[in-house]
């Protein structure tokens, strides 16, 4: 039996279970629901949650045990000059037997057949079937796999058989003890509170798991680099060598980090102004109408994906500036020699600055509506302009909030990639021409991370030093962020 299948058949239970626990508390309670001391619904419930969580818990738990069991046996049937092979070699073959399995389960009777009967070529017959496999199956790998498929379909049918007759046991168990005075509402309030805290620790195991696995490749780098070197380094030199190399490349993080911070400044001196105005504008002055129009085509451009936007500077953006800055050349020398580079600083901080609007024009505007109506009438009451309300009284107060969101809008713009890849290019260089290329630490981490990878030199290992500082940075304009909202919120309050 399929997982999906199973989880079918847990829900129906389930299913029955409340229907069924509804009925004997109504049958317990003689017609008067006051004489129980929760309501229906919660014996329902009750049952319910007996007949599926116990039974979800073990499937959970066969799920993965089940592979670590069946890997450990199938691999101790290969042979035993197959089994004194390295490790990188046995998990080769083993990866090898998993794609025959796999496949297998693809194939026809009459096709397994004529492959046992020698009239078939297997790699044929899986490369047909989208398996394809890089060398000729031999004969071990083929009882390996199907050894593999039998032992899989065992566990699944004793898998389900086991979580059924959990889940029917659970039921009655669940049925049985539904009585007038049982707390029934207590223990199911109990069983969401514990799924509430599971819902609100993933996000914090999550950070946590992110932490973790950076902080352990980052430490092995670092064990190879000094970190002084990593730091305070100026030159951006990896050098990918081959395998036995003693050369090992130049880790400076200066240049990426400056690229960093000049792409996304002058992202954000495109995108503040913009953001902002149009926030004040839909906030104050546009109509019902027209706010509930230009606001959700402005948020349309937050769900355009990053690599769209790349391509419009790459296509768009980046030629024009070069061939305006050719015309304005032209004008004033007579040379018509571009001085602004199609891949440059400044395509890239216009393109993410335009992708930036929605984030500060959407923050701003809702800090600037919460901002109490009061204080607005107050001030059109003295006598004051709109505009003299607006620049004295609402920005003052919604000013906190409008620096939060600034500062959690630079964050996104530190953390940008394909924009920076299409329109700045990948030179990592120290300069403040805003028309010469530059890259990010985000670009390098993909770099590093691309191609045929083993983690255990320095140039692959960087990247998790690169993508923990970029981490701690975003993580301190985020908090700092935080602090400023919390601190100065109340004061108009």
């Amino acid at each position: 039996m399929s997982v999906s299948l199973l989880l079918l058949c847990l829900s129906v239970i389930g299913a029955s279970a409340f229907v069924l626990g509804r009925v004997r508390a109504a049958a317990l309670s003689g017609g008067r629901s006051s004489s129980m001391h929760s309501r229906l619904g919660y014996h329902g419930a009750y049952a319910a949650i007996w007949a599926v969580l116990p039974a979800l818990a073990l499937v959970c738990a066969w799920l993965i045990a089940s592979p670590i069991v069946i890997d450990r046996l199938v691999t101790k049937s290969f042979p035993e000059e197959v089994k004194s092979l390295p490790q990188a070699e046995l998990n080769l073959s083993y990866g090898m037997v998993r794609s025959i399995a796999r496949g297998m389960r693809l194939l026809e009777n009459q096709e397994l057949a004529e492959v046992a009967g020698g009239t078939a070529d297997l790699q044929l017959l899986l490369a047909q079937k989208g398996v394809p496999l890089a060398v000729r199956p031999t004969g071990y790998m083929i009882d390996a796999a199907n050894k593999y498929n039998g032992m899989r379909e065992i566990s699944r049918m004793v898998m389900s058989t086991v979580a059924i007759l959990l889940s029917l046991l659970c039921a009655l168990y669940g049925l049985r003890v539904i009585a007038p005075r049982f707390r029934a509402r207590n223990r199911v309030e109990q069983v969401i509170l514990g799924a509430l805290i599971v819902a609100s620790s993933i996000a914090v195991l999550t950070t946590v798991g992110i932490v973790v696995s950076m902080l352990s490749e980052a430490a092995r780098f670092f064990s190879m680099v000094p970190a002084k070197e990593f730091f305070f380094g100026t030159v951006w030199d990896p050098r990918f060598t081959g395998a036995g190399s003693l050369m090992s490349g130049t880790f400076g993080l200066i240049p990426l980090l400056a690229g960093t911070i000049y792409i996304g400044f002058v992202a954000m001196l495109f995108a503040v102004p913009i953001g902002l105005f149009a926030a004040i504008y839909m906030a104050e002055y546009a109509s019902a109408r027209v706010r509930s129009i230009a606001k959700p085509m402005l948020e349309v451009l937050a769900g355009i994906p990053t690599i769209v936007y790349g391509f419009f500077a790459l296509v768009t953006v980046g030629p024009f500036l070069r061939d305006i800055s050719a015309e304005i050349d032209g004008l004033l020398t007579g040379g018509y020699r571009s001085f602004i580079e199609a891949q440059s600083v400044m395509t890239a901080g216009f393109v993410m600055g335009v992708m930036l609007i929605p984030y500060v024009s959407s923050l701003s505007d809702d800090i600037i509506m919460a901002v109490p109506r009061s204080l607005r009438d107050g001030s059109l009451g003295l006598g004051a302009t709109r505009s003299e309300t607006v620049k004295r009284v609402l920005l003052p107060a919604a000013l906190p909030g409008i620096v939060g969101a600034l500062l959690m809008t630079a964050s996104r713009a530190i953390g940008e990639t394909m924009i920076v890849v299409l329109a700045a290019g990948v030179a990592a260089r120290m300069q403040l021409d805003p028309f010469e290329p530059m890259t990010t630490v985000t670009v390098k981490i993909v770099n590093q991370l691309t191609g045929d990878l083993e983690f255990t030199s320095p140039q692959t290992l960087v990247a998790f030093a690169l993508g923990i500082t970029l981490f701690c940075l975003t993580l301190c304009l985020n908090v700092y962020a935080l602090y400023i909202v919390r601190r100065y919120r109340e004061q108009y309050e």
